[in-house]
């Protein structure tokens, strides 16, 4: 059976609707939790996009079709909000790989830089 263009729209639809419920503010925010008498909220920075397509077409008396759709989600934590005594503190969460990536993107520009320095005065 052969669907409509109107029924694979909808299908589309359907999957950026269920984006739009994933990358809600739940995601974000997770379930706050007690420890101790402190009460922590975890926080995480959350992205995502969704995409779709379809078509119909007939090549030389063959009928064609055609339908996709796909999303995807990202999500690191940033860190969490402590409540104590009715105050409230932010705590980062220290990403350890982006840390250890800075500092190699770092050594590579010092090296660079040392390499470029060296060559320039053999030029003189």
């Amino acid at each position: 059976m052969t669907q409509t263009g109107g029924d694979q729209t909808e299908k589309v639809f359907e999957n950026v609707r269920g984006v739009r419920d994933t990358l809600s503010a739940r995601r974000v925010f997770g379930d706050p939790y007690e420890v101790d008498g402190c009460t922590v909220i975890p926080v995480a920075k959350v992205m995502g996009g969704a995409g779709g397509g379809g078509g119909e077409g007939n090549k030389e008396g063959e009928s064609g079709t055609g339908f996709g759709t796909g999303f995807g989600l990202q999500a690191r934590p940033v860190g969490v909000y402590q409540v104590r005594d009715g105050e409230v503190v932010w705590k980062p969460a220290i990403d350890v790989t982006r840390l250890a990536q800075g500092g190699q993107m770092l050594t590579a520009i010092v090296v660079v830089c040392v390499t470029l320095m060296a060559v320039a005065r053999r030029s003189r």
